[in-house]
């Protein structure tokens, strides 16, 4: 209690109480030499007052010297991050009022850069989503357009080679809907549009009825499909159409990047107030820097790690995932060890 009395008592917190401090020691200091001095006069004034004035002048000017020194630093830091340069930060060395000014200075310039990279990185997303969709949609765009011209010139040689052309244009029309959907669900996603419709349902159930759905897929690409669901039912409250949609994404990507033939596990387990969905498959291992970014929007590792003949994806399913997931208060995470691919979901039991 006393350090503190005498801490304020000193002024070093309160710059008020370091001008009065530095007034009594200039004006003390000045009366002190003025009694020095011999009495006589200098232009009809006394010279112990000159002195007086003189000695309490300079002392007042000595004692403030780093005052006035720190009030030019905070002048000119406040000149630099005017000028744009957001980095520079003012050294807060003062526990008084001006330390406390320096203190809002820097807070106010981290503020105003953190403000700025935000923009400039939804700048960035911006120009990233508008080449993503241009280069997305005009690859089955262009392959479209080259069947159609080769059927619009009869530039076949038989009706199974007429069939193979309509195919494959109908594959890739499937293509490009298949991105615009994404691509449309994802931009509601992004900007908060989703409008979720909470119900209380059993995702015990809800999960075991789209593997039975997927059962012939995976059979026909040679995947068997093993699981590890609770005896008992176990009621959530989630969007069942955005939740089947966020499973849908990662049961297809185990689909799509598991070695053929192959086995994709799919567990479902309570664990702390949380029900947590497990999707495992064998593939190509990939890198620590490919896993970070496997969740980005149009993030593609490699096509050509895949033969199954579904239709091509948009890079987005992964990102809707952990979109809807994070939307119901939940989250995602991958764990991948020497091509052994664990993604999860792990929602909350109850809304918050």
């Amino acid at each position: 209690m006393k350090n503190k009395f005498f801490l304020m008592l000193s002024g070093r917190k309160s710059i008020r109480l370091q001008m009065i401090w530095s007034f009594i020691a200039s004006l003390i200091l000045g009366m002190s030499v003025s009694t020095a001095i011999p009495t006589g006069l200098f232009f009809d004034i006394p010279l112990s007052m000159i002195t007086f004035i003189g000695t309490f002048v300079v002392s007042f000017f000595f004692l403030t010297r780093h005052t006035i020194k720190y009030l030019r630093t905070l002048s000119d830091g406040l000149t630099v991050i005017s000028g744009g340069n957001l980095h520079f930060r003012i050294p807060s060395t003062r526990q008084d009022e001006l330390g406390k000014v320096a203190e809002h200075i820097n807070a106010m310039a981290e503020k105003l850069e953190s403000q700025i990279d935000k923009e400039r990185q939804i700048e960035k997303s911006k120009m990233d989503l508008i080449t993503g969709v241009s280069h997305d949609l005009r690859t089955p765009l262009t392959s479209i357009i080259g069947y159609i011209d080769l059927l619009k010139e009869k530039a076949y040689q038989d009706e199974v080679e007429h069939d193979r052309f309509i195919g494959n244009t109908y594959n890739k029309a499937m293509q490009l809907k298949t991105l615009i959907d994404d691509l449309f669900e994802y931009t509601r996603l992004a900007h908060n549009e989703a409008k979720l419709k909470f119900e209380t349902i059993d995702l015990r159930e809800l999960l075991n009825q789209m593997l039975v759905e997927f059962q012939p897929l995976a059979k026909d690409n040679e995947i068997s499909m093993e699981s590890s669901l609770p005896e008992h039912a176990v009621f959530i409250q989630v969007d069942p159409e955005q939740i089947r949609r966020a499973i849908d994404n990662l049961l297809m990507n185990a689909l799509k990047f598991s070695v053929k033939p192959g086995v994709v596990r799919v567990s479902f387990a309570i664990r702390d107030d949380m029900a947590t969905i497990m999707i495992e498959n064998e593939g190509e291992a990939i890198t620590k820097e490919q896993e970070k970014h496997l969740f980005e929007r149009f993030y593609k590792i490699d096509d050509s790690r895949t033969n199954m003949p579904l239709y091509g994806g948009s890079g987005l399913g992964l990102s809707i995932t952990k979109s809807i997931v994070e939307l119901h208060g939940g989250q995602v995470f991958l764990k991948h060890s020497s091509g052994h691919f664990v993604f999860g979901i792990e929602l909350p039991l109850t809304l918050k």
